[in-house]
């Protein structure tokens, strides 16, 4: 959907949702409150531009990409195979990861640069809560990095690299996946940074990847730790 009148024109006062749109402040929706915010931040941005689209498919690709990988080496054993070793095929695995999750940060970046700032966002205040979002977002990342190890970050355990129990020093002591939701906060600290409308609903699609990404991954991270236990190597 292409913004109404100029293409090149900033969003006024009336092309975005105002006060009113949920009865204003005294009387809010709050049902109706996060389709008023979708429905303002939608008037900055123009969907069927094509960087928009290329962030939006990264984001959408990459955990699809990481769990569908990773499922059919843990049913059929074959990265293991081809590479000879289950820690090398894992590597092999973090690698593509890798290479996919600076094409997406890229592609972010460029949504981004290729449509309108918020004035309001345009601050040194939200600058800086910008960029104290982004230094929160990599503390967790790194952190859980350095908690799981490298085969712990990059689903070692699909490859039947299994941790003797579970993780609970920092982050994972304080915060359920971390490394999802430091990953979150870099890219809504670099939106921010950014004062970018674009940047905000793609940071909003960020994290509703992430969630349903988990809906999948915890449950089946899950049976094969049961497995481990209930297996007759268990110890006693």
């Amino acid at each position: 959907m292409k913004r109404s009148g100029d293409p090149g024109a900033k969003p006024t006062s009336s092309s975005v949702a105002g006060p009113d749109c949920c009865g204003g402040l005294g009387n809010i929706d709050f049902r109706q409150a996060d389709l008023c915010v979708m429905t303002w931040l939608l008037g900055y941005v123009d969907p069927l531009d094509p960087s928009f689209v290329a962030a939006v498919l990264t984001i959408a690709f990459n955990p699809l990409y990481w769990n569908v990988v990773a499922r059919w080496e843990h049913k059929t054993h074959k990265l293991s195979r081809a590479f000879g070793s289950p820690y090398l095929a894992c590597y092999s695995l973090s690698v593509t990861i890798l290479l996919l999750n600076f094409l997406r940060s890229h592609c972010f970046t460029q949504a981004m640069l290729s449509q309108p700032k918020m004035e309001s966002l345009d601050t040194p205040a939200a600058y800086s809560l910008g960029l104290a979002l982004l230094g929160l977002g990599v503390v967790l990342v790194l952190s859980s990095f350095f908690a799981l190890g490298f085969t712990g970050t990059f689903l070692g355990d699909y490859f039947g690299i299994l941790k003797e129990a579970r993780v609970t020093v920092f982050p994972f002591n304080i915060l359920d996946n971390p490394m999802y939701w430091g990953s979150t906060a870099n890219y809504l600290g670099w939106a921010i940074m950014h004062a970018s409308p674009t940047g905000l609903l793609l940071t909003v699609l960020v994290a509703l990847t992430y969630m349903v990404a988990l809906l999948y991954e915890e449950p089946f991270t899950a049976e094969i730790y049961r497995q481990k236990a209930s297996g007759p190597h268990k110890r006693s």
